[in-house]
C-alpha cells in the first residue's frame, strides 16, 4: 500500500441511480470510513468549516477517535461542506485512483441527498436555492426596489434572522429590473466572419446564468462586448432555467434532473449547429463541464455539451494560441488582487484569468489560491455567516496587502463577500468588465 497517490485525480460517477447510494446504514459506514482516513492525515483543516468540525467532535469524544463521536453528530460536517471541491483536488491524497478511493465532497452530496429525501432541509434552505424563481419575482418593477431596500434595512434585516435564519450582516446581492434578457432583447449576433481554430468554432451561445441574468446583467454585457471585440459572434440562449448548482449543493437531485433535461436539450441543439457554450459564472461552468456528467454518464447529450462548454477566459486563452486574440490593449489596469475561485480552480483549467489579463502592458495580477468561503447560500445562513466570514479573512487580508488598483475575481458573489469583509467602500470589479476598461469599450 502506497502513503499518498502519485497519479492524477480521477472521478467515480456519481451513482445515484442505484440502491445502495441511497441506503442510510451503507451510508454512515462509509462516512465512518472516510473520517477516520481524514482523521488521521488532517492536511484539509484550514479549506473550510467540515473539517475543523470533524476533528473537533473526534478531540473531544471519549475515545479521540472517529468511534467516538455520535453517528448523529456527523450531520453537522455535512452541513458545513459546501462542495467548493478543493480538498479533492488541491489536499487529499488518497483520491481515485489511489486504493482508499476518497472522494470527500461527494460523499457529501450523498449525504445531503439522503437528508433531502428524508425531509429534513430547512425551508429556508429550499426558498434561497431556488434562484430562477427568486430572480424572475425580485426582477418585477416594484418588487425589485422593495427586496433591494428590504435587503439593505436593518429592522427588516433583524426579521429575516428571525423568520428565515438569514445573517443580518450578510451582503445580500441586488435585484435588476433590467434583466440581461431584457436589455439583449432585439439584438443579434455581430456579423462577423467566424473563424474557428483548432479547439473553439469561433461562435459563442451565452447561457446567462441566474445571476448573470438577475442579479448583475452588466457582466454578459461586457463578455459580448469583449468577446465580439474579439470577432466572436455572441448569441444570447434562451428559455434557459438554473444549471442545477443551488439545488445540487441542497442534495435536491430530482430538481436537478429536471434542469437538466430542460437546459441540455437546449444546449446540445446549439453544440450540433456549431456554437461553443460560455457562461459567466464559474460554478455554471462547472455544473456542466463535470457534475452533470458524473451524475449522467451514459447521456450523450450531456457529454457532448460537457465538451464544448468553456469557461470566459479559457476560451479567449484558446483564442490566443490560435492567434485569434486581439491584445491592443489601451489601457493598463496597473496591479490587480485577484482570487482565484474555487469552482474555476477545480476545472483543471489553470490560472487563464491571470494569464490573459497579464497580456495587458504595465499590469500585475497578483492570484490568491484561497477559498472565499461565499458558497452561493452559506453566507447568508444564520448558521455559517461567522464562518463564512473567517474563511474569508486570509483573502481579505492578502487583498489589503496588496493594496492593488482593483480587486476581483471571476466569482461575483465571491468577490463582494471580499467586498463584505474589506468594509471600506471599495467594490470589486469582474476581470471580464476589466478588460472592457483595457480595451477602451
Amino acid at each position: 500500500m502506497r502513503e499518498g497517490n502519485l497519479e492524477a485525480p480521477t472521478r467515480h460517477p456519481l451513482g445515484q441511480e442505484t440502491a445502495e447510494f441511497w441506503d442510510e446504514s451503507r451510508l454512515m459506514d462509509e462516512l465512518e470510513r472516510v473520517f477516520d482516513i481524514c482523521h488521521g492525515c488532517r492536511r484539509c483543516v484550514s479549506l473550510c468549516g467540515s473539517f475543523p468540525t470533524l476533528f473537533d467532535l473526534i478531540d473531544e469524544s471519549s475515545t479521540m477517535e472517529v468511534d467516538g463521536v455520535a453517528k448523529e453528530d456527523y450531520w453537522k460536517v455535512v452541513d458545513d461542506c459546501f462542495l467548493c471541491d478543493l480538498c479533492y483536488l488541491t489536499k487529499c491524497p488518497y483520491v481515485p485512483p489511489h486504493e482508499w478511493n476518497v472522494d470527500f465532497p461527494h460523499l457529501m452530496l450523498r449525504a445531503k441527498a439522503i437528508k433531502y429525501k428524508k425531509g429534513e432541509t430547512k425551508f429556508r434552505d429550499r426558498l434561497i436555492t431556488s434562484t430562477d424563481k427568486l430572480g424572475k419575482l425580485a426582477s418585477i418593477p416594484v418588487i425589485t426596489q422593495t427586496v433591494n431596500a428590504v435587503n439593505k434595512n436593518g429592522l427588516a434585516r433583524k426579521l429575516l434572522d428571525k423568520t428565515l435564519g438569514i445573517h443580518p450582516d450578510a451582503l445580500l446581492p441586488e435585484y435588476q429590473t433590467s434583466t440581461l434578457v431584457k436589455r439583449d432583447h432585439g439584438r443579434t449576433p455581430a456579423d462577423l466572419p467566424v473563424e474557428a481554430t483548432s479547439t473553439t468554432t469561433g461562435k459563442v451561445a451565452l447561457f446567462a446564468t441566474c445571476y448573470g441574468n438577475y442579479n448583475e446583467p452588466q457582466i454578459g454585457e461586457d463578455l459580448i462586448k469583449v468577446f465580439e471585440h474579439n470577432n466572436i459572434p455572441v448569441l444570447l440562449v434562451e428559455n434557459t432555467q438554473c444549471c442545477g448548482m443551488p439545488k445540487l449543493e441542497l442534495g435536491d437531485l430530482n430538481t436537478v434532473n429536471r434542469l437538466k433535461e430542460h437546459n441540455i436539450q437546449i444546449l446540445a441543439q446549439l453544440v450540433d449547429d456549431g456554437w461553443d457554450i460560455v457562461t459567466p459564472v464559474p460554478s455554471c461552468t462547472l455544473m456542466f463541464k463535470q457534475e452533470l456528467p458524473l451524475m449522467f454518464p451514459q447521456d450523450k447529450q450531456v457529454q457532448k455539451v460537457k465538451a464544448a462548454i468553456f469557461d470566459p477566459f479559457e476560451y479567449l486563452m484558446l483564442r490566443h494560441k490560435g492567434n485569434k486574440l486581439d491584445t491592443h490593449f489601451k489601457q493598463s489596469l496597473g496591479k490587480i488582487a485577484y482570487h482565484v475561485a474555487c469552482h474555476q480552480r477545480v476545472q483543471k483549467i489553470g490560472m487563464k484569468t491571470r494569464d490573459m489579463l497579464n497580456l495587458i502592458p504595465d499590469t500585475d495580477v497578483q492570484p490568491i489560491e484561497r477559498c472565499s468561503g461565499h458558497d452561493g447560500t452559506y453566507t447568508f445562513k444564520t448558521e455559517f455567516h461567522d464562518t463564512a466570514m473567517k474563511i474569508c479573512r486570509p483573502v481579505v487580508k492578502r487583498v489589503k496587502q496588496a493594496t492593488a488598483d482593483y480587486y476581483t475575481s471571476d466569482c461575483a458573489m465571491a468577490g463582494h463577500h471580499i467586498q463584505a469583509g474589506l468594509a471600506d467602500g471599495s467594490k470589486p470589479v469582474h476581470p471580464i468588465s476589466l478588460l472592457c476598461i483595457a480595451y477602451g469599450l
